[in-house]
């Protein structure tokens, strides 16, 4: 199993990956980044970016934390536990009526009971 410190790394490089990557094709757009934190636990980065081919899109990334709601434990048929959860999901929406919208996530999810996915 992979260390979840280690996956969380690993999807902040994507998202700084992605961003670098759709600058440099939009040639005008420059990404704005927003840091945000849950109470709960974990937190993650928001960045959005309008240019000249993209009208209007988002790099997201998440890493959060705590205990799992109780009704997802007992669907789940596991005892109380806490659960980490992070990923990068995108949305872009270009200028171009004629190309496509662009939705993507990737996530990793982990309880406390070992389980993850």
């Amino acid at each position: 199993m992979y260390a979840k410190e280690y996956v969380a790394d690993r999807f902040r490089e994507l998202q700084d990956d992605i961003c670098r990557q759709l600058e440099q094709a939009d040639g005008a757009g420059k990404f704005r980044e927003d840091e945000w934190l849950r109470p709960e636990g974990g937190g993650g980065r928001s960045r959005v970016i309008e240019g000249a081919v993209i009208e209007k899109g988002g790099v997201m990334f998440s890493a959060v934390h705590g205990p799992l709601p109780e009704k997802i434990a007992l669907s789940m048929q596991l005892p109380p536990t806490d659960f980490f959860a992070t990923g990068v999901s995108i949305v872009l929406h270009p200028h171009s009526p004629m190309a496509p919208i662009i939705h993507m996530n990737v996530r990793y999810f982990e309880t406390g009971a070992g389980r993850w996915w």
